[in-house]
């Protein structure tokens, strides 16, 4: 019975070395080594290097050169990824197998970047209701109906985002949770302020808009995305809800 188990061992182990013919090793490891690309999705774009994220960008190698030896060559031919940011795309293009399209697609992803890190350094903070009112009033120049906006803030009430949600008439605006508080959660906000006009130019809060103000902050505390504050416009003039209700806010 031993015999015949060494003897079946043996035939498995010809048939596996049989089966790994060069081809198929390249293959296997082709399958074990992570591309740039599925290891973005999997880990996320943090995890991948500098010429990683470069052959992510130019999305295809040349002959004899994939992607990722062609980001890998640019890289150390420049010096690394900081004087690689600051190269046209004119300089990019004279580059062996960069060429004009991919030459153009670096320097624009590099331009992005720059100008995500600029929005975030310069993000305009909201303290008060003057600086909401501000933030929004030109929308609002001359306009004869309800309008409704939901302004997403980070941690520090920098603005992320100022969304327009509903527009009504001249006296009334409906208003739907979802509406409000999907770009809120599109946006990964830490928090909302809520703005609406009155055409009037009366900007005191009606009981409907404390009413309305007190349901959606309900709705707020469910998501864990809080309303901050409900400022009404009117002309020139401007109103804090959450200071018109004081305590009951």
């Amino acid at each position: 019975m031993e015999r015949g188990l060494l003897a079946a061992g043996a035939m498995n182990l010809a048939i596996s070395n049989h089966a790994m013919e060069p081809d198929a090793v390249g293959e296997l490891i082709g399958d074990l080594i992570d591309r740039p690309r599925e290891r973005l999705w999997r880990c996320g774009a943090h995890a991948l290097g500098d010429a990683e994220l470069i052959s992510v960008v130019l999305g295809t190698g040349v002959r004899d050169c994939p992607a990722l030896e062609l980001a890998g060559a640019l890289v150390r031919a420049v010096g690394g990824i900081s004087p690689l940011s600051r190269a046209s795309p004119h300089e990019l293009a004279q580059f062996n197998g960069i060429g004009p399209a991919r030459g153009a697609r670096l320097s624009a992803s590099f331009e992005l970047g720059r100008r995500a890190v600029e929005v975030v350094q310069h993000r305009r903070t909201l303290n008060s209701a003057g600086d909401v009112y501000r933030c929004v009033a030109s929308r609002l120049a001359g306009v004869s109906q309800e309008l409704f906006f939901v302004i997403g803030v980070d941690v520090r009430n920098g603005v992320l985002d100022v969304v327009e949600v509903a527009r009504g008439g001249i006296a009334h605006v409906e208003v739907h949770p979802r509406e409000v508080f999907r770009p809120l959660v599109r946006m990964a906000a830490a928090g909302g302020l809520l703005v609406h006009n009155h055409p009037s130019g009366d900007p005191v809060p009606s009981p409907q808009d404390c009413a309305m103000t007190l349901r959606l902050r309900e709705v707020g505390r469910l998501l864990g995305i809080p309303i901050v504050d409900h400022v009404v416009i009117g002309g020139r003039s401007y109103r804090s809800i959450a200071e018109w209700m004081g305590g009951a806010f």
